[in-house]
């Protein structure tokens, strides 16, 4: 894409800074943290997340995820959102690669720091989409706590034995939660998550056709359901994409334990959550329930996830205008030493095509930001409806 960017950034002047480092309480941390500073910020997002799922809601699970990747490698503070110039920050690590949303994290901020320059951090800002696209495809609401700080450092080399794949087992996932400060019960209730979005073949494809290097399909994966996702997604295939909650991947609800209870799970970690006890008790109890506990226990352990490695604190701030220069850091660590994604926004500049066809600034950002992000045909229906 050829559409220029203009940044504003502020650069932090840092006379004083106090990090607190608690996964336990997240000491800092606190439902409307920016209620005086800028109150406005929550329905801010909110907004701008209604626009924008109103046009894509495919990239609700995308933007779901994305607090968890986020999350799970140095902890909720917005490090996934950094660019590297070498290709070597957290985004571009093998199992961030397919990620999408970014425009849209950016289309947010944009809105937030025309309300409140320089006050919400982009680590907030991912944990409050997450819970608003969640709202929007039909989830409870959940109170989410902020005040998070943003980081400075993002490695792709970090994602290996923090971000727990999709062929993980039983043992793998427990414990790699439980690294986290995640008990199990957070485990499988985050895993419902997977009633939204989609998912590449690639991520499945050895269960079909070479589950132990044998050319053998997953014996715990329904053989119907098998047989349909072979249909979609021949050996090798690396992009179609498929539902992972087939006839209900843009509407949040329980059916994903239905799945699971019915060995319909896509992955082979939902394969493997009905291999302990307590994640199995917990898989059928919400099975083919309309009504279970599922939506109230979601919010709880999307609080605790959101927990994770925080970075609190205190700064005195200056502001100036300048474009961004990435630092790379000698060892290829993306280290920016005063410059953080809480700092730095942009807005796209009007092009010929929006200039000619009147579009309003704010509604070109949201089709870029929307067929930047792989949903080309909202351009043209935008497009169409705004002129």
């Amino acid at each position: 894409m050829s559409t220029s960017k203009l940044f504003l950034c502020l650069f932090f002047q840092f006379t004083f800074l106090v990090f607190v480092f608690n996964p336990a309480n997240a000491q800092g941390l606190k439902v409307g943290f920016y209620a005086k500073s800028c109150p406005k910020a929550e329905a801010v997002v909110k907004d701008v997340i209604h626009q924008v799922m109103s046009v894509a809601p495919s990239l609700g699970g995308p933007l779901l995820r994305m607090h968890f990747h986020d999350c799970f490698v140095r902890g909720c503070d917005g490090s996934l959102l950094l660019d590297s110039p070498t290709k070597q920050a957290e985004k571009d690590a093998i199992p961030n690669q397919t990620l999408r949303g970014y425009q849209i994290i950016d289309r947010v901020k944009t809105a937030v720091e025309k309300a409140c320059p320089g006050v919400v951090s982009c680590a907030d800002i991912v944990a409050l989409v997450a819970r608003d696209v969640v709202v929007e495809l039909r989830g409870l609401s959940w109170d989410v706590e902020t005040g998070r700080r943003d980081g400075r450092i993002s490695n792709a080399t970090e994602t290996v034995g923090n971000l727990i794949g999709p062929t993980a087992n039983i043992s793998t996932l427990v414990n790699g939660w439980a690294r986290k400060g995640l008990s199990v019960k957070d485990l499988v209730v985050l895993s419902g998550g997977h009633t939204i979005g989609t998912s590449h073949c690639s991520s499945f494809n050895e269960r079909l056709y070479n589950f132990t290097g044998k050319g053998n399909a997953d014996p715990r994966l329904d053989s119907e359901y098998m047989e349909k996702l072979k249909l979609k997604c021949k050996p090798g295939d690396q992009k179609t994409l498929v539902e992972m909650d087939p006839g209900s991947f843009k509407t949040f609800d329980e059916s994903y334990y239905t799945l699971v209870s019915k060995r319909r799970g896509l992955f082979q970690s939902d394969a493997a959550l009905l291999e302990n006890k307590e994640t199995r008790d917990y898989i059928l109890s919400q099975a083919g329930k309309s009504f279970g506990s599922f939506f109230k226990d979601f919010g709880v352990s999307m609080v605790n996830m959101g927990r994770i490695e925080v970075l609190t604190g205190k700064s005195v701030v200056e502001l100036r205008h300048h474009t961004v220069p990435h630092h790379l850091h000698r060892h290829h660590v993306v280290l920016l030493h005063e410059i953080s994604c809480l700092d730095c926004i942009y807005r796209l500049q009007l092009n010929r095509s929006g200039s000619k066809k009147d579009l309003k600034e704010k509604q070109l950002i949201l089709m870029s930001s929307l067929t930047l992000e792989g949903d080309a045909h909202i351009k043209s229906l935008i497009y169409v409806s705004r002129r």
